[in-house]
């Protein structure tokens, strides 16, 4: 594989890969006939991201060389993160990219060609591997909205850099509002400062959404992707159903292609309940007592070959959902394979004084992630209090 990027779009290039490093620590390059693939998906699979540069976006590219099967790897997102760190540099002292996949050395060979002919090799060590893929449809989302990168970057810019998630949704008179979602802390007394913008629907170049839906969803990765289509000048489309389905946020260009897929909250609470409509959205199904699912056999199963929605909660088992095959929002199967071992015997108690647990749904690709356990309870004391001390 050889490509080779010129001018402003050695930036493009840039800024894809720094949003990527927002998500995952280790990055999925995949040449292939339509264009270089950038992939990524953080520890806990719960957001997956893809950049996919068609061949128009390089001065020259090649999948492979003629008789040779196209490579895929894998390699650390910091060490390729690291040619790309100075964006002010790129844009002012890079003239051209020249990105070459070696299979034999197992290296991963970037050039940057500066001025007055200075050039910098970086030669990367990869991992072969499966190709990363995502299964989801944004068509057969029923809620959809779009509207100019600009728009959303600026009505996210009041939320603190701290803020880990947002709550998205119609308000009344067809109002977007985006809020500050905070967890319910055990002391009442402890109140922390909710922000809130709203969007008019002449702000949205479309709006396909009823009054009264909200999701949340995490905060970080959604600046990542509205930092580079702000750059890029690009609209953002975001793609949603209930709230604990994964939503799929998308931009398209001529010369590139972005999806980042998201999880969501499973349950709604007060955050969506009031912005605007009485009706709250129906909740994800509860699995069925006559539902068997099928023995776990995720240990035969490739890697990174494909992926299933699975409910991870870090306190009650009792409000498990039903997981679903893929990440498109179509109906769900009593067959569809569960999670079952031993924790559905005996429900682990929360320690007092703990916060709620979330409960996002995580994405997994052919792996499973055991699920955080609750301690049992405080500690027994294992020595009386001395009647000589005081």
């Amino acid at each position: 594989m050889k490509c080779l990027v010129t001018g402003g779009n050695v930036k493009v290039l840039g800024k894809a890969v720094h949003s990527l490093s927002r998500i995952g620590d280790e990055l999925y390059l995949e040449p292939l006939e339509d264009g270089l693939s950038l992939r990524t998906v953080n520890s806990s699979r719960s957001a997956y991201a893809c950049f996919l540069f068609a061949p128009l976006f390089f001065q020259q590219y090649q999948a492979a060389t003629p008789g040779q099967d196209l490579l895929r790897c894998k390699i650390l997102m910091k060490s390729f993160l690291s040619v790309f760190r100075s964006l002010a540099m790129l844009e002012k002292t890079v003239e051209k990219c020249c990105i070459s996949l070696n299979g034999r050395s197992s290296r991963l060979v970037v050039q940057l060609h500066c001025k007055f002919g200075v050039r910098k090799t970086h030669n990367l060590s990869f991992q072969d591997c499966e190709s990363l893929q995502a299964v989801f449809d944004p068509a057969s989302c029923p809620h959809m909205l779009r509207a100019p990168a600009r728009v959303l970057g600026e009505a996210v810019l009041p939320f603190p850099p701290a803020l880990a998630e947002v709550t998205l949704g119609i308000g009344r008179g067809r109002r977007v509002i985006l809020r500050s979602y905070h967890e319910e802390e055990a002391d009442s007394t402890a109140k922390a400062m909710v922000s809130e913008m709203c969007l008019g629907e002449e702000d949205f170049q479309q709006l396909q959404a009823q009054e009264g839906v909200a999701i949340t969803f995490c905060l970080k990765e959604f600046r990542g992707l509205l930092s580079f289509a702000e750059s890029a000048n690009l609209n953002l489309s975001i793609h949603f159903d209930a709230p604990g389905r994964p939503a799929i946020f998308t931009i398209k260009d001529s010369l590139l292609d972005g999806h980042f897929v998201l999880a969501t909250l499973s349950d709604t609470d007060s955050h969506s309940q009031d912005l605007g409509s009485p009706e709250r959205h129906q909740p994800v199904p509860q699995l069925q007592a006559h539902s068997i699912p099928h023995p776990d056999d995720f240990a035969n199963d490739d890697i990174d070959s494909y992926m299933i929605a699975m409910e991870t909660t870090i306190g009650n088992e009792g409000s498990r959902v039903l997981p679903s095959i893929s990440l498109s929002p179509g109906p769900q199967h009593p067959e569809s394979p569960g999670l079952h071992s031993e924790e559905d015997e005996a429900e682990p108690s929360t320690v007092p004084g703990t916060p709620p647990p979330k409960k996002f749904r995580s994405l997994f690709f052919g792996s499973i992630l055991a699920p955080a356990r609750s301690p049992q309870g405080p500690s027994p004391v294992l020595a009386e209090d001395s009647e000589g001390e005081g």
